[in-house]
């Protein structure tokens, strides 16, 4: 009786072992079998791509053109491209590599997907030369793709990611920044918030900007570069129809308009907002479009916000010399310091350098809390900081005004007000900075 369930139990393994391997081999035969370790599909030289076309099994064709090294988009209608993107596809394609060879001489192109395929791409170079790739459906595992070439009769797989990075649209390479600039070639930049003043700003270096309106300010140039960096990085949303978008915006509120004038001369994009919308409208893009929710963060700002509370701009240019003058007239105690190459001195004797540079930090920090103005009081403090091997020059007075303190920099009509541990922090760097008492070798 054993026996006999036995060889039955052997019979069935023998068949379900049967099966397997038929269902195997027919897996095979539909997958492949690499004969090759990522044989090449197509090696093009990508800057000599000038035109593509993508023509999907279903929607529309999209074309695109390079002119002068800058990629557009052609049909389904004329927008610009983003380069970006474009690249993406031109840099797969110069050196694309199959995963295997399904077949050397593939006939039966429709079981794969092929005929007609998921998405064709045709890349022609500068001579007219045309070269057409296609994708087909997805293998058994979903791990890969089928694909040819015009011209090949070998059937590949490739990773199905490769598919991915080229089954695109319109909608996907089309630029959707609304604005773009070169940050480094901006002169002037606008901020215009309803309800308040007019804020323009104008570039006074090549990291620096000066607020020239409502009146000339020392601008915090950080803040400046955050407002352009935010128009900058408005993108459009291309799944929203514009007409839907257009009358959204007409029905919401203007939260700001910023104009910059750069190389490419006087641009500009108005920002608005209905609830959790953001819609946009730029003068380099036709239409009106629903953006990005964060458009709209942080531009309904006040003028103070852009001002530089910084009270000295030496920044990292270390200074040359500092003179501390500290106490009313009369009873005033006055320091001067100077540095000729590493050495710091004072009245012909050495300088502790680590008490200096202690000193250099604290004026380098301090920074105000607030603008205040109409404060006339005598000053208790007034420094002068010598920097930019001698180029720059600044002067600055600090008057007590009840339990605050308030700042003034010679030719800037700004008062700044600073908390009073913020000037006694400076008054005692200044009375620590000491005498270099240390001897050759190290010995004190």
């Amino acid at each position: 009786m054993k026996l006999t369930r036995l060889l039955i139990a052997a019979a069935i393994l023998a068949v379900l072992g049967g099966v397997m391997w038929w269902s195997n081999r027919d897996e095979k035969a539909k997958e492949g079998k690499s004969t090759d370790t990522s044989p090449k599909i197509l090696t093009l030289k990508e800057e000599g791509i000038q035109q593509i076309d993508i023509k999907p099994r279903t929607g529309e064709v999209t074309s695109l053109k390079k002119t002068n090294g800058r990629w557009s988009i052609t049909a389904p209608q004329p927008m610009k491209a983003d380069d970006s993107a474009v690249a993406s596809i031109t840099s797969a394609v110069s050196n694309l590599s199959a995963d295997r060879i399904v077949d050397e001489h593939a006939t039966d192109l429709p079981s794969y997907g092929l005929d007609p395929a998921l998405v064709a791409l045709t890349f022609t170079d500068a001579s007219g030369k045309a070269t057409v790739l296609k994708f087909g459906e997805d293998t058994p595992t979903g791990s890969d793709a089928y694909a040819v070439t015009d011209g090949d009769p070998r059937l590949y797989t490739v990773f199905t990611a490769t598919k991915g990075m080229f089954n695109k649209g319109w909608k996907d390479l089309r630029e959707k920044h609304l604005i773009t600039f070169n940050t480094d070639k901006l002169s002037r930049v606008e901020l215009d918030v309803p309800g308040k003043p007019l804020i323009e700003f104008g570039r006074s270096g090549p990291n620096d900007w000066q607020i020239l309106k409502p009146k000339t300010m020392r601008a915090d140039s950080f803040q400046v570069e955050q407002l352009t960096g935010k128009a900058k990085s408005t993108l459009l949303d291309p799944d929203v129809d514009p007409q839907k978008a257009a009358a959204g915006f007409a029905s919401a509120q203007r939260v700001a308009t910023v104009r910059i004038t750069g190389d490419e001369g006087l641009l500009s994009i108005e920002i608005r907002k209905n609830k959790d919308d953001v819609y946009a409208k730029s003068s380099q893009v036709a239409g009106i479009y629903k953006v990005n929710k964060d458009a709209a963060d942080d531009l309904a700002k006040n003028l103070d916000d852009f001002r530089n509370k910084k009270l000295f701009d030496f920044g990292f240019s270390d200074p040359t010399r500092i003179e501390f003058r500290d106490g009313a007239q009369g009873g005033a105690k006055t320091s001067a310091w100077d540095k000729s190459g590493d050495k710091w001195t004072s009245g012909g004797k050495n300088i502790d350098p680590v008490s200096v540079q202690n000193l250099i930090d604290k004026l380098r920090d301090v920074s105000a809390t607030k603008f205040t103005e109409g404060v006339s009081a005598p000053p208790t403090v007034e420094i002068t900081v010598v920097s930019d091997s001698g180029k720059r020059t600044e002067k600055v007075k600090i008057a007590a005004s009840g339990p605050a303190f308030v700042a003034s920099r010679d030719g800037d009509d700004s008062q700044y007000q600073l908390d009073a541990e913020t000037v006694n922090g400076l008054r005692q760097a200044a009375a620590d900075v000491k005498e270099d008492t240390s001897k050759p070798g190290g010995k004190k």
